[in-house]
């Protein structure tokens, strides 16, 4: 089956596959027109170098350092340069800059990062893990890759190409 799929760094791509991280944030609205879809997760062969997720972990979720060791050791079991996930995407909306304190901060745990003012963020949901993981080479931006069916997690379906190029035509 085909699918749009976007490659995320370590630990970030953990985060999702394990629904820690549930907000993508993207200076472009990149999954504007993936809304309603399912989207293959990469994991690259690079690591995310900051380090701001482990203070919102810690302070803000409350998360212990065996917790977030555990949860870095699971979103790792298949490596790097490896296709594992499906999840489904949402809407996307700007970060407005007027918004309250604390609604900055909710959306800032949701997504694990902080200043997120004046960047798209995207809803993800339902992560399901393939049977196993597909090695590969990230493209650019979102690009196309195929996941043989049987690696599939039973009821997950791609979103058909017809509707995807509608979607890139809506006004949204």
């Amino acid at each position: 089956m085909k699918f749009s799929c976007l490659s995320f760094q370590q630990p970030s791509a953990g985060f999702v596959l394990n629904s820690v991280k549930i907000l993508e944030m993207c200076w472009q609205p990149t999954l504007c027109g993936h809304r309603h879809c399912t989207l293959a997760v990469h994991i690259a062969h690079r690591d995310w170098e900051d380090a701001s997720w482990r203070e919102l972990l810690e302070q803000r979720l409350g998360m212990s350092p065996t917790q977030i060791q555990a949860l870095l050791l699971d979103g790792d079991k298949f490596g790097h340069g490896v296709i594992t996930v499906l999840v489904d995407i949402r809407d996307t909306l700007l970060c407005p800059e007027n918004i309250g304190h604390d609604e900055v901060k909710e959306l800032e745990n949701q997504a694990l990062l902080p200043a997120l003012g004046q960047k798209y963020l995207t809803v993800l949901t339902n992560p399901h893990w393939l049977l196993q993981p597909i090695p590969g080479w990230a493209g650019k931006d979102i690009f196309q890759v195929y996941i043989p069916k049987h690696l599939i997690p039973f009821g997950q379906e791609a979103c058909p190409d017809w509707a995807l190029e509608r979607k890139e035509t809506s006004s949204w």
